[in-house]
């Protein structure tokens, strides 16, 4: 119990860290950041349940300060642009534990898949249909508000994946996803 707290806690820590590096703002309001690499290594590493449960914690600490990307906090983002992709941080998470945690494959093609099914597609229709809401546009139109993002977000889930196997090697019993 007092590691899964441990890790839930440091991988919550991650996702802050993660958003002091510089963020690039998109004209659709929705800046590309490195929070989101943070979300996948939730999934892939601490598996679905403790995954979502680190990005909540995450989300709950940044009610109160401003650690979100651009120094902003879970209200501020949930009422701009990024409110769906604020939403869909755990689910995300939550989706690419999962997919790790019953793909017995390798580790890097499953940690890959996950980051790309969670940390991508659960990630993007959250983000899609909040940016719809909140800008007012058709799905359509905010589909192709999130097209700037998918070739950096396949670098990404790339990167998570190559993490992962990473841990995996260095200390496989930290990989709580495939305990």
């Amino acid at each position: 119990m007092e590691r899964n707290l441990t890790h839930i806690a440091l991988f919550a820590a991650l996702i802050a860290a993660l958003g002091f590096l510089p963020k690039i703002d998109l004209v659709s309001g929705v800046p590309i950041t490195a929070q989101s690499l943070g979300v996948m290594l939730c999934g892939t590493v601490l598996g679905a349940r403790r995954g979502a449960l680190a990005v909540l914690l995450f989300l709950a600490v940044a009610l109160a300060v401003p650690v979100l990307a651009g120094f902003r906090t879970t209200l501020m983002a949930l009422n701009s642009p990024t409110a769906g992709y604020i939403i869909g941080f755990p689910l995300a998470a939550f989706t690419a534990g999962l997919v790790v945690e019953r793909l017995r494959i390798d580790i890097f093609p499953a940690a890959f898949l996950g980051a790309v099914l969670g940390g991508i597609g659960v990630l993007h229709v959250c983000g899609i249909l909040g940016m719809s809401v909140m800008l007012e546009k058709t799905l359509p139109e905010a589909a192709v508000l999130a097209l700037p993002f998918l070739a950096g977000d396949l670098l990404t889930a790339g990167l998570a994946a190559a993490v992962t196997r990473s841990i995996a090697r260095l200390r496989p019993a930290s990989v709580l996803s495939r305990a």
